[in-house]
């Protein structure tokens, strides 16, 4: 046997021995301490009630039934004839949903509403929501007497239902509730078209006095900044205007 064949064996030999008694080693030390992790705090949780409780998408059929109370002041068709109540009919089920959600936690006040959205479910919320939102809004008629300058009372605020105040930094009204005054469902923006004057001017007057409805980041500014620094005469315009909007084709169509 040659010497480099010898010391090639010996070498290995060695390795082997080596590593059997790391082995050996690793066998007959002490097993491995491990330490549990800290248990973490609970989370928090609240306890679901009626009010926060689950709600689909609202039934028009069972709406109708829930709404009977509400006929009294908002009209059977939803087309209140005293002007102090709004006209429900055509309104967008979550918008009115959002609404009685909040008259019954007290962040949108109203003693008379508080009572009827107290009884409420969220289901019955959405219900009543939706079957409101298969009325059609009769249309009313806009003030088109002529002004001292010659112009119709109506249109300062037609200008800025459609075109704003870019000076004073208010947006134009349509671009939340819709050319033809129908409102945006998805964004719960309500529908304003053939809404008593009345009614508008007074919420339009309200936002200008700062009254915003919900809380935290639920609460409703953008109304309060876009009616600031409106006028009078500016608030009664926009009020007839809007209670005169409506869409062609649906009144020729009624």
């Amino acid at each position: 046997m040659s010497l480099r064949r010898y010391c090639g064996m010996t070498a290995a030999v060695s390795l082997g021995l080596c590593l059997a008694f790391a082995v050996g080693a690793q066998d007959e030390g002490a097993p491995v301490q491990v330490s549990a992790s800290p248990d973490m705090e609970p989370a928090q949780t609240t306890e679901l009630t009626d009010a926060h409780g689950p709600a689909v998408a609202g039934d028009a059929a069972a709406g109708a039934g829930k709404a009977a109370a509400c006929a009294a002041c908002h009209g059977a068709d939803g087309n209140s004839v005293d002007p102090q109540y709004p006209k429900l009919a055509g309104q967008s089920e979550r918008y009115i949903a959002r609404q009685l959600a909040m008259y019954k936690d007290g962040s949108r006040q109203d003693p008379v509403m508080l009572g009827f959205a107290s009884i409420l479910s969220p289901q019955d919320m959405r219900d009543v929501g939706a079957y409101f939102a298969t009325l059609k809004a009769l249309p009313g008629i806009a003030d088109d007497s002529t002004t001292e300058d010659g112009s119709k009372f109506y249109q300062v605020g037609e200008k800025l239902y459609r075109g704003g105040d870019l000076e004073r930094g208010i947006p134009a009204c349509l671009a939340c509730h819709g050319p033809s005054g129908r409102g945006n469902p998805g964004s719960m923006y309500p529908a304003l078209a053939g809404q008593h004057a009345g009614y508008t001017a007074r919420k339009l007057e309200a936002f200008r006095d700062g009254q915003a409805w919900g809380k935290d980041n639920n609460r409703n500014t953008v109304m309060v900044d876009v009616a600031a620094t409106l006028t009078n005469a500016e608030i009664q315009s926009l009020a007839s205007y809007i209670e005169g909007l409506h869409d062609a084709a649906e009144v020729a169509a009624q």
